[in-house]
């Protein structure tokens, strides 16, 4: 007899084989990865390595071409689904380079966020209830999801307000696309801390960086390097101690690639600056 234990099914988002382009030019040449609900995932590169153009691509960003493999999540191949569908059904990006929204303030766009993905109505005080326990929880100010998305934040706020967001929304699986890009050692302490307060049995996330310095505080079960749209090497926590000592030149010639096999293949090339 089935018990609500074995009834409850652990979200997996896998990718098979995935290969997608730029413009014309292959970027992805043959990602396999998977990422359960529970597990934190590092995926560390150059610049140029592809790592965000994964993240678009996991997330249905227009102006990438899948060519050829699959995205399986819960069960369900979402490569045809839009972006908001791949929301509504638990998935999460946090953006390298958040976007203004003039006009519509934070708390306004969280309680938008929350009923279209949740699929229900919410009444502004149920839903001030639930934001206000996750902003406690973040140590973010009421000043803040007064003001409007992103406009005249900091760095470090508009990266706190991406993990708001994500703390609101509870998605299954989140991916975090450079969230220590850009941020000094205070403010990646105070959005890493965050991050590491939502991890949990009901969240998955895989934390795409170029540094070691996040992990400081967000800790990895697993590791994986990326380099020239592949992942070249995988392993544990002890992977981003060696990354940190050898640097990625010293991955490179260990697992055998050229300069320009390594190389920084989408640079400048994406439909977004700042491709990594």
């Amino acid at each position: 007899m089935a018990t609500a234990d074995t009834l409850v099914q652990t979200a997996e988002l896998e990718i098979r084989g995935l290969h997608a382009s730029v413009e014309g030019k292959e970027i992805l040449k043959g990602i396999d990865l998977t990422v359960r609900q529970g597990e934190t995932h590092a995926l560390m590169g150059p610049n140029g390595s592809g790592k965000s153009t994964l993240a678009n691509v996991l997330m249905g960003r227009p102006g990438y071409q899948v060519t050829s493999g699959e995205v399986v999540f819960k069960g369900e191949a979402i490569l045809g689904l839009t972006p908001d569908q791949r929301a509504q059904r638990g998935l999460f990006l946090a953006m390298q380079y958040p976007v203004e929204v003039p006009g519509v303030s934070v708390v306004n766009f969280l309680r938008t966020a929350y009923k279209a993905i949740k699929g229900e109505e919410i009444s502004a005080l149920a839903f001030r209830k639930h934001m206000k326990e996750k902003m406690d929880l973040l140590g973010v100010e009421d000043d803040m999801v007064r003001r409007y998305v992103n406009q005249g934040f900091s760095g470090g706020e508009k990266k706190k307000n991406e993990i708001l967001q994500l703390a609101v929304l509870a998605p299954q699986i989140a991916i975090l696309d450079e969230t220590d890009s850009g941020l000094d050692i205070d403010s990646l302490k105070a959005v890493a801390t965050g991050v590491e307060k939502l991890i949990g049995p009901s969240l998955g996330v895989l934390v795409i960086t170029h540094y070691q310095r996040i992990l400081n505080y967000v800790h990895p079960d697993f590791v994986h390097v990326m380099m020239g749209g592949r992942i070249v090497k995988e392993g544990g926590p002890e992977l981003a101690r060696e990354l940190e000592e050898k640097g990625y030149e010293g991955i490179r010639q260990e697992v055998g690639l050229s300069e320009e096999e390594a190389g920084r293949d989408d640079a400048g090339s994406g439909p977004a600056r700042g491709e990594s």
